[in-house]
This record gives C-alpha cells, sequence and structure tokens, in this order.
C-alpha cells in the first residue's frame, strides 16, 4: 500500500473526527484543521509527526493561503484534498433565516471550500496528480423545508466541483460527495430526536474511509453518495 498524504477541513468533530482516525488507521498521513483549539491541541497529544494538526478558520483567506504554504512544504502536497467543514441552519422558514446566519453559511460551506481549492489545487496541479473531495448532501441534490440556505450551499457546491472537474487535467479529479445520514450535531439541529436512528459517525467511517480512498480519475466530476 502506497501512503497518501491527506488534507482535511473541520476535524475537531463529527465526520472529519472520524476520517482522521480512519485514515490513520489505514496507515495514512493526515494534516488537518479546525476552529477548536482545545480538540486540535487533543489531535496534537494523540497523534504526533508526521500528522499535523492546526487552529484554522477557513473563511479566512490569510490563514488558509499561509496554512497551505506550511503543509505544502513541511508536511507535502496533498493527494487528496477533502473539504469537509460545514454548518447548517437553524430550522426556520427562508423568510425568518437570520442575515448574519445565512451569511456565515455561505462564508463556511462555499468561500472556505472555495479558499481551500485556491490554496492547495495549484501545486497538485503542477504535479499534475490529486483528488479532490467536497462534501455535498442529499440537499445539494433535492430540498425540504426550513433547511434553505443549507441546500442552497450544498447545490453551490456541486456546481463548483464539476466545474472544477472540467477544469483540472487529465488522471487529476473532483468529486462532490454525499456522505449519507449520520448522527452528528449537524443532523440533532435539524432533526432532533429522530437523529438517533442514524449511524455513528465512527461507525460510518468503518465503511466511508476506504470507499472515499477508492476514488480516483475515473470518477471526476460525478455525484457520488457514500452507501454502505
Amino acid at each position: 500500500m502506497s501512503v497518501r498524504r491527506i488534507v482535511v477541513t473541520g476535524v475537531t468533530k463529527g465526520l472529519g473526527r472520524a476520517m482522521v482516525d480512519g485514515f490513520i488507521a489505514a496507515g495514512h498521513q493526515v494534516a488537518g484543521c479546525g476552529r477548536s483549539a482545545d480538540k486540535i491541541d487533543q489531535l496534537h497529544e494523540q497523534y504526533g509527526a508526521p500528522h499535523r494538526f492546526d487552529v484554522v478558520d477557513v473563511t479566512n483567506w490569510h490563514d488558509v493561503k499561509h496554512w497551505a504554504k506550511s503543509v505544502n512544504e513541511q508536511f507535502g502536497v496533498p493527494d487528496l484534498l477533502i473539504n469537509n467543514a460545514a454548518i447548517i441552519n437553524e430550522s426556520n422558514p427562508l423568510w425568518r433565516v437570520p442575515v448574519d446566519e445565512f451569511s456565515q453559511m455561505i462564508d463556511i460551506n462555499i468561500q472556505g471550500v472555495f479558499h481551500i481549492i485556491k490554496a492547495f489545487v495549484p501545486a497538485m496541479v503542477e504535479r499534475g496528480e490529486g483528488v479532490v473531495i467536497n462534501f455535498s448532501s442529499g440537499w445539494g441534490r433535492s430540498t425540504s423545508p426550513e433547511v434553505g440556505p443549507y441546500c442552497a450551499t450544498k447545490y453551490a457546491i456541486e456546481g463548483l466541483t464539476k466545474s472544477l472537474a472540467q477544469e483540472l487535467p487529465e488522471g487529476m479529479a473532483a468529486i462532490p460527495l454525499g456522505p449519507g445520514m449520520i448522527h452528528t450535531e449537524m443532523l440533532e439541529k435539524c432533526f432532533a430526536d429522530g437523529a438517533n436512528s442514524a449511524v455513528k459517525p465512527n461507525d460510518w467511517a468503518s465503511y466511508a474511509v476506504p470507499f472515499i480512498l477508492s476514488l480516483g480519475a475515473e470518477e471526476n466530476g460525478q455525484s457520488i453518495s457514500i452507501v454502505k
């Protein structure tokens, strides 16, 4: 097995945290970022070099640019780049969604993904290898009431990723990936007690991590969902 260098955003909880454990257990090297300093410290304590974890706000281009430069130089250009960081709105009809909440979702779910791509993909293109996975959602391909802002951001991820796929050189891939329904804080926010019936992140990672690692140039531009 060849060891892959994997960069993941939003690693301090939920799917991001579960993927870190899964990728490292599979023998790969992970560089991750998140906003919680305490949880980043915990990752540092659990996993030493060659893995690295940093406090980064993906909405801040200056922070992302400098983090990517450091990662590329010290960790290495990623073989797999995963945009996982995202938030969901409080369930509300669109006209009742607070302006600040809507803006924050656009900043994290769309602009944050753009920042990470802009910072990391040039070196990947120069090398001519690599896979970019942008986490989408079933709500990026269908809709439900009271999650309009989240649907809008994930529809945007679908379009952004498919366009990127047409721009990458042969041998690379950009894939909008739907992770499925997992019991995370985000699911609790919109489904409350109904979230308990969903698979837990670590159980999800047991089949999602191998599936993610199997994706390559043949899947470029395809809307794909993880199914157990």
